[in-house]
């Protein structure tokens, strides 16, 4: 991870050293105490499990390594992995190709990745966006013209929840990696029930005709490569319901960005 280590531990000679090292790195005396109380006070803890760990953003070592990280060696249009084999694409897809052009997820779907993702949604814990953005970015390689889109939140979820976990992602991201962001372009259009449970064909009828570009956004995607930020992809429902308006509106390529992407071949 691309996170910022000062080293030290948390007893008094920790603090000591991270305090001068904070002061090294060009950081005001208030930010440096500020810093160092919060530090104490409120150490930072491993996303997974809750230990404590010596950077924010970081997982300890066993949840690190019960993560399955995930590389572009998988199908070329789902990223289901296929023993190493690259350019290839899965039975699934090619019996019936996505809308999409292709996913890039950071992890497997676990029960670490579950706890990161539903810590986002239903926790109130928005740093878990950075922790996500710092995972895709090594999947993200943007080309002058393409464009972030996070998958949209119904109103009315917006009301109950208070944010949608994708802009917090795409935001985090675009912040890393640079890239144009247009947070609004997409729409959702249709309040559909929480798809837990329902198997890939019940999901694709509930998200069929969920999602509409914006009249007033559509000029700006004609002719580019959007990728798509959500935060889990399990059956590609929602990411193919939004691709499909998104090309409707002129978009050339469409590329799902994910935190973790479910790898059981059924669902």
């Amino acid at each position: 991870m691309a996170i910022e280590d000062f080293g030290g531990g948390f007893g008094h000679a920790g603090l000591v050293q991270r305090a001068r090292a904070m002061d090294k790195s060009g950081m005001n005396a208030a930010s440096v105490l500020l810093r160092v109380a919060r530090d104490f006070a409120l150490p930072a803890r491993c996303p997974g499990c809750g230990v404590v760990v010596e950077g924010d953003d970081r997982f300890c070592l066993e949840c690190w390594s019960a993560l399955e990280f995930l590389s572009r060696d998988g199908c070329d249009l789902c990223n289901m992995p296929m023993g190493g084999v690259e350019g290839m694409t899965c039975g699934r897809c090619l019996a019936q190709a996505p809308s999409h052009d292709g996913v890039r997820a950071a992890v497997g779907y676990c029960d670490i990745a579950r706890g990161v993702a539903l810590k986002l949604k239903y926790s109130g814990r928005p740093a878990m966006a950075r922790l996500i953005a710092a995972q895709l970015v090594r999947h993200f390689d943007p080309a002058p013209g393409d464009l972030l889109i996070p998958v949209p939140l119904h109103r009315w979820r917006i009301w109950s929840r208070g944010y949608n976990q994708s802009v917090l992602i795409a935001r985090a991201l675009a912040g890393r990696a640079g890239g144009d962001l247009a947070i609004d372009a997409l729409i959702r259009t249709k309040r559909t029930p929480l798809l837990r449970g329902l198997g890939a064909v019940e999901r694709a009828k509930m998200m069929r005709g969920a999602f509409a570009v914006r009249k007033d956004a559509r000029a700006s995607l004609a002719g580019r490569h959007i990728w798509l930020v959500d935060d889990v992809y399990t059956s590609g429902a929602t990411a193919n319901a939004c691709a499909k308006a998104l090309k409707r509106a002129g978009a050339t390529r469409v590329t799902i960005l994910c935190w973790a992407r479910v790898l059981r071949a059924d669902d």
